[in-house]
């Protein structure tokens, strides 16, 4: 798979399925780094539609990632008690 091919499938993975950077970067079996470039960087280049679509769903994510680390926060120490 190509750098450009990749950087499509990543996108769409991420608009499909409303999911993060961390999330991404597992399913393909590359860096945070990697997934934020072909995202931000890489994509607009050929495909300015879809990675204003994923930027979308980043930002979104991004905002509410302190929610996330709460709740994951309150179910670690309620689980342990």
């Amino acid at each position: 798979m190509d750098i450009e091919e990749r950087a499509i499938r990543i996108a769409q993975y991420i608009v499909e399925n409303d999911a993060t950077i961390r999330a991404a970067a597992r399913k393909f079996g590359v860096g945070k780094t990697t997934v934020h470039d072909d995202v931000t960087k890489r994509l607009p280049e050929f495909h300015p539609l879809l990675a204003a679509q994923a930027r979308e769903v980043l930002a979104v994510n991004k905002a509410d990632r302190h929610n996330r680390g709460g709740v994951a926060t309150k179910k670690k120490y309620t689980q342990a008690a």
